[in-house]
This record gives C-alpha cells, structure tokens and sequence, in this order.
C-alpha cells in the first residue's frame, strides 16, 4: 500500500550539502545517459570485430532499449517502496556489472549480456528526480530537476565524441572499462552523500502487473525497433502488435483490481498526469529527430550539395554544443516554472521546438547551420524535459513520485523509439545511388525534420489542456512542483505508511487509519483529504482495497479532514493532530440511496417491482416495495437512466428517464388503475431530493 514520503529533511539541508547531492545525481543521471550511444561510434566496426551480421550488432542497441523500459517503471515503483538511495545503488550496480561482463567477455553473446544490464541503469533517472523532490529544499528543486531531466540530452550527446576518441585511441573494451570505473566511484558518492528515503510503502509487490507489463513493452518496442528490418507487414512484427494489444487487455482490468498495483491507473488517468505523459511522447518523438539526423548528416559525403563527409569523431564533436545549451538552460527552464509555471514551461519548449525544426528545414548548407538548428532544438528539448517531472510531481503523490516518473520516463522512451523507426522508413524510402551506396536525400532529412515540427506543436496543442493551479488568496507559488505553496500532494492509492529507522523531521505529523461504513465493513477507493483551516490543502490520500489510508501533514495543529466515497454521503470533521505518528479511522455512515414509493395515485401499491437500467439497455438493479409502498436502493453511478415500476397483480406499469447526480434522490412512482385505456397508461413520477 502507499504512503508518502517526507519533505521534513529538505528544509533543513545544509547549503553544500544541497550542492554536492545535485551534483552527484547529475553525474549520475550523465553517466546513464551515455549508456544508449556509447556502442554507437563502433557499429560499423563490430561486424568485423565480433566476426557476425551488421544485423545482429544493431541489437547492441535494442537491448539496451528494452531493459531500460522495462527496468524504468519496476524499479521506480520499487524506489517508492523499499527506498529510493537503494534502489539507485542497485540500478548503478547493474551498470558496472553489465560494463565489466561486455569489456571482459569479447564475443556478441556477453556483449548482448553486458549491454542488458547497462540498460536496466535508465531507471536511476526518474528515481533521482524523486530524490531531489524530496530531499532539497524548496527553491532548489525546480531548477535541480531541470538539470536532471537534461542528462538524458547531455550523456546522448556526449556519448558519440567520447566514445569515438576512446575507441580510435585505446580500443573498444576501453570503453566499457571506463564505465565499470565510474559507476564504482558515483556508487561510493552515492552512499556517502545521497540520504535515503525516511517513509517507504508497506506493502506487497505487485508481481503479475510486472510480469505483464514486461512482456506488453517487450513486444511492443521490439515491433517499433525492428519493424524497419524485418518489415512492418511481415508476420513477426504484425504478430508483437497483436501481443502487445492483447497482454494490454489484461493487464489495464488487473491494475485497476488489484490493492496495490505496478502502475496506479486511476492516478496515471487524473488530467494533469495523462495530458502531461502525452506531450512526453510527443516531445520525445520530436526530440529524437535531432539525435538520430544530425550525425548522419554532417559525415554523409559531399554528394548532390548537401553531404559534409565529417568523420564520426568530429560529427560527434559537433553535438556537444547541444549537450552544452542542455545545461545552459535548466536554471532558464527553472525560472519560467517559477515565474509561470510548469506548463508554460512545457508550452514554451514546444514551440522552441517547433521553430527550430522549421528552422532546420532551411539551414542545411552549412556545418554551422546544422549545429545551431540542433543545439536549438535542444534548447527546446531541455525546456520541455525539465517541466514534464514538475507537471508529474504536483499532480501525485510523494510516495509516487519515482513510480510516476518512470512511467513518464517509459513513455518517452516509446515516442523516440517510434521516431527512431519513422527516421529508419524516411532516410531509406528517399535515397540516391552514389556507386554501391544508397544516401538518404537531402528531402528525406527535411521530412523528418517537418514530422518532427508537427510533433512539437501537437504536444504544444495537449499542454494546453492541462489544467493550471488555482492559486488560494495569499498563496504564492511554489517552487516543488510547480504547485502554490504548502503544495498540495495529489490522490494517493493505497497507503498505509511506516516510518524508517531514521526519523523525518520533527514538525511533520505521520497519519494512518481506515474508512469503513456500517457494520465496520472497508470503504475501498474512499478519498480523504486534508485542509488547513484557513482553506489551504495540506494533503490527500485514496484508501486501498482494505479501506486503509495515509496523510503527510506539513506540522501539527487543526486540521479539516473531509473523506468521501462513491455512494456514501461525504463526512467532515476538525481534527487536531500533535504526536508525530497518529491513528485516526473515519466511518462514513449513510449511503446514498435512491428511494421513493409506488402507488396507483390514491393507494400505495405493495409488492410492486422496481427496476433501473441505463439508457444503452444495461440492467441495473430490481427490487419491490414495501407493504407501505416504499422502495430503496443504493445510488448507482452518476447517469441516466430508465426507471420503471410494475403492479404484477394488474400487470400495469410506468417508465421515466431521470438523471441521477451524486446525492440522494426520491422519486415516486404512479402506476396508472387498472381497467384505464391504453392510451393512458403513461405514468407519472414525482422527484423529491
């Protein structure tokens, strides 16, 4: 089940402190980063150095990306529950242990091997997003996260010259030892500097959404990946659509029923986290036009006007200035959010984005060109990265935040793979010959870049709809998560919470309890949420299946806690909370009903049948009434619907649409007597709330 995480230990961080976890999550956030294009630069070469098919080297790339969408969402959600530090460790354990298996090994197999467990280090991104939420202080967090965000850029542009120049003067397995080495010193500053996570979820691993999820991404990014080779209607790639369909089917009704699931469905479906993970596959489909174009662009020969013939240690080179105006602009990402919010943010990286991809369109006749569209584009790419983890963060829990943002993280992943397969269709379906070689055309670049614009201002066209934050009068804004503060933490599922050994701080009050109705039965999915007495939101949980709950109040004193339930008439209550761990269970004691008496006009008619279905023909319920003519039943779901009521002794009856909301409803039934014409026989209600 899920609980929350405190911030206690953010407002108090040492200065240099504060500095030094930045940094050293930065560093590790790079280092990761270089993982996805380190092999890049040795390609061409591994054919002859492995003895194999240039085919089966290109899957020194796949594999990293499939461990890496699969890693990214399990471990983030076993960062929220057994501790974030520990889970980045392990991430960066894999890295080294992957690094050492593909510089030692010397054949494809350990290679593929080697490089499946670099990949399963992406995850140590979103992790460390979370980290950063929840360990710095309030004015360092935006622009901590935007630095964050951008190592994803940073290592991508910087993998391609480093990785070139240690090649060409110390050998291939140089690099992968070079890796083992600084992942081996990140760990140590890791542990010695990071903090640990002080709240974790108490609860069961969800297994079997896991399981599923894994094989769903498997089958669907290796169709994405591999659609190019081995052909998008062939049977193998059409075969891992209908896989990924169908594991899907199961896998969405799974999460939704189980107490404490993989992914929070109902959390992921609240607006601001679904239109925000949107644009995030919008903006990595747009993003990765520049990583995957530029390069092939600046080394194709100088054939038709439009090739450089630079070799791919200097058009590696020529990506740095990208990497660089990567972290230029995080403290510029930083202020915008702080200023304007963090949708804004990601309105204004899409239109960077957008223009610089029209712009790129036009600047190609020079090397210079090329490198200011894509360090451009960049631009674009950092401002957009750094609001998407600041949209998440506001909008779930702070038990979530790893969790959430490894779903943003997959996402993501999935918009640049499927750009990655639209670059591979359009370089290859607009070709000239120059002897035995097949060029992409220069109008094959620029279709890519115009999908790639197109993609921006769609994801610009979905921020749009992201709801802003309401500011409360006297509230200012906030710096965590782009929220007003003290920043109200969005709908948890599933949250019982324990603290860790060591202790959060001394304001904050720990809640727990459980939200039952009569009977003392559980209340599952019941929403608890907790408000300063002046109107301010102090924070908000939804209960598990078993109908327990957590809160995080920000320090002791009065608070309102309202708690409702579908079907169960809300509650409200001030509450004074001091210890630092409290228990308090909520019993919401009235169902809704939906009730009312049946009767020919003059007599109430006992035994009478009552029944609801929707309007699409979906049975609902039925009951009877009472000797007094009086039915009852429990509210259904907002809608409208067809009631209808039956006197089986004369077999009269009566139908009528009502529209029922969220609060009771009483509504009477006339049946017409009987012996009346047809033509009377319509009925009448009468609705009382």
């Amino acid at each position: 089940m899920q609980l929350r995480v405190p911030q206690g230990n953010q407002r108090t961080a040492k200065p240099k402190r504060t500095s030094l976890v930045i940094t050293i999550l930065c560093l590790a956030g790079t280092v990761v980063a270089l993982q996805q294009t380190m092999v890049v630069p040795l390609l061409p070469d591994f054919p002859g150095i492995l003895n194999t098919s240039p085919e089966n080297t290109s899957w020194l790339v796949t594999i990293t990306l499939l461990t890496s969408a699969i890693a990214t969402p399990i471990i983030s959600r076993l960062a929220d529950m057994y501790g974030k530090r520990r889970m980045m460790v392990i991430a960066m354990i894999t890295m080294v242990i992957g690094s050492v298996i593909a510089a030692a090994g010397g054949s494809l197999l350990t290679l593929l091997v080697g490089r499946a467990f670099q990949g399963l280090a992406a995850s140590l991104i979103p992790v460390g997003i979370s980290i950063m939420r929840d360990e710095l202080p309030r004015e360092k967090v935006a622009s901590a996260v935007a630095l964050m965000s951008a190592t994803l850029g940073i290592g991508s542009a910087l993998g391609l010259p480093l990785a070139g120049l240690i090649y060409q003067s110390f050998g291939w397995q140089t690099i992968f030892w070079v890796s083992a080495v600084v992942g081996v010193l990140l760990i140590i500053a890791v542990i010695m500097v990071v903090p640990e996570s002080s709240l974790r979820t108490k609860g069961k691993f969800d297994a079997v959404g896991a399981l599923l999820l894994t094989a769903a991404l498997t089958s669907l990014l290796l169709a994405i990946s591999k659609g190019g080779h081995w052909g998008w209607s062939s049977e193998p790639v059409i075969l891992l659509f209908l896989g990924t369909a169908v594991l899907l089917a199961f896998w969405f009704p799974y999460e939704l029923k189980v107490s404490q699931p993989m992914v929070d469905l109902r959390t992921s479906a609240r607006k601001p986290v679904l239109l925000t993970n949107i644009a995030s596959i919008l903006v990595g489909f747009s993003m990765y036009a520049n990583m995957l174009s530029t390069t092939q662009q600046l080394q194709l020969p100088n054939v038709g006007g439009y090739g450089f013939g630079l070799s791919i240690v200097i058009a590696g080179l020529c990506m740095v200035p990208s990497g660089l105006a990567m972290v230029a602009l995080a403290p510029i990402s930083a202020l915008i959010t702080k200023r304007y919010g963090a949708k804004i943010t990601l309105i204004v990286g899409g239109l960077v984005l957008a223009v610089s991809y029209v712009a790129r369109v036009f600047l190609t006749g020079e090397v210079w060109m090329v490198v200011l569209g894509a360090t451009f584009v960049s631009m674009g790419t950092a401002i957009a990265y750094a609001a998407m983890p600041t949209l998440i963060m506001r909008s779930v829990p702070i038990t979530e935040t790893a969790s959430a943002n490894g779903l943003n993280s997959l996402l993501r992943a999935v918009g640049t793979s499927t750009m990655s397969a639209v670059v591979g269709v359009v370089l290859t379906s607009a070709v000239v010959h120059v002897g035995p070689l097949a060029l992409p055309t220069e109008d094959a670049f620029k279709t890519v870049f115009w999908y790639a614009a197109i993609a921006a201002l769609l994801s610009i066209a979905v921020a749009v709809f992201i709801p802003r934050v309401q500011t409360a009068p006297g509230m200012t804004p906030g710096t965590v998560s782009g929220i007003y503060a003290p920043d109200p933490r969005a709908v948890s599922s599933k949250p019982v919470t324990e603290r860790a050994t060591e202790p959060a701080t001394e304001n904050e009050i720990l809640v727990n309890g459980t939200v039952t109705g009569p009977h003392l039965r559980p209340i599952k999915q019941a929403v608890v949420n907790a408000l300063h007495t002046n109107g301010e939101p102090a924070d908000w949980s939804r209960a598990d299946n078993e109908g327990r709950y957590s809160l995080i109040l920000p320090d002791s004193g009065r608070y309102l806690l309202v708690s409702s339930a579908d079907g169960w008439t809300p509650s409200s209550q001030v509450l004074e909370f001091a210890d630092p761990t409290s228990w308090h269970d909520i019993h919401l004691a009235h169902r809704l009903m939906l009730s009312g008496r049946v009767s020919d006009g003059a007599v109430p008619l006992a035994g009478a049948m009552v029944t609801l279905t929707k309007t699409t023909g979906e049975f609902v319920m039925s009951t009877f009434s009472n000797d007094e003519g009086l039915y009852e039943v429990p509210l259904p779901p907002v809608g409208r619907y067809i009631l209808t009521g039956l006197d089986p002794q004369v077999q009269t009856s009566t139908s009528l649409s009502v529209l029922l909301t969220a609060r009771s409803a009483t509504i009477d039934l006339c049946l017409p007597a009987a012996g009346k014409p047809p033509a009377l026989l319509s009925g009448n209600a009468s609705v009382r709330p």
